[in-house]
């Protein structure tokens, strides 16, 4: 945790509050793997940090003042997302690795915060604006990136002038978050995890190049 830690009422946390803040968080996230968002109380969280309902009041409003910390904090994480997409060479051979590093950083990145994921798919869904932003700045960090790669090979004379890259890019970022949503789903439908990847990235590596993989 870097930065001043702030409570409700404006005071600056010191160690130990932070350490307490950030113990709070940690227990709601477990709370949430296991637990409808709206059923999750201040007491249980509190008591499940080994604190009380007034301290957690302390740094949170409520439970969803709580959830939306979470939420920002994997905004930030996602970020980073566009590392797998940035500065990779999408032709030849190269072109195949780069779409599966994509889809095992992505999916890998879905199933670390699968719950918190859930809670801002739902907000999102519901027509909740800060969940929206949320929901948009993780996919967008992976989208831009996406899009300026399609538009680099289109610049080549590689991709096909009549392509939309964003648009594009969209839909294979959109898919990827719909899948890795689902992804114990496909287990019921007989598909394994190790056959999930590649045909993943055979869509992505289509979308992005128009081509089939060279492997």
């Amino acid at each position: 945790m870097t930065g001043q830690v702030r409570t409700v009422d404006g005071r600056v946390a010191g160690r130990r509050g932070q350490a307490t803040r950030q113990k709070l968080l940690e227990c709601l996230s477990e709370m949430l793997s296991t637990s409808p968002y709206r059923d999750v109380k201040v007491i249980d969280v509190a008591r499940m940090a080994g604190t009380s309902p007034a301290t957690f009041y302390q740094y949170f409003p409520d439970v969803e003042g709580a959830v939306l910390e979470l939420a920002e904090d994997t905004a930030k994480e996602g970020t980073g997302l566009s590392g797998l997409v940035a500065d990779r060479n999408w032709t030849g051979r190269s072109a195949w690795a780069a779409a599966e590093e994509l889809v095992d950083g992505f999916l890998a990145f879905w199933r670390k915060n699968d719950a918190i994921l859930r809670v801002i798919d739902l907000g999102a869904a519901e027509g909740d604006k800060r969940f929206y932003k949320i929901r948009m700045k993780i996919l967008n960090a992976v989208t831009g990136s996406l899009s300026d790669s399609i538009k680099e090979l289109q610049d080549k004379g590689r991709v096909d002038k009549t392509v939309s890259p964003a648009a594009v890019a969209g839909a294979l970022v959109e898919m990827l978050a719909a899948v890795a949503v689902h992804q114990k789903g496909f287990q019921s439908w007989g598909v394994k995890q190790a056959d999930l990847k590649p045909n993943l990235a055979l869509l992505v590596h289509l979308g992005v190049t128009g081509k089939k993989p060279t492997r």
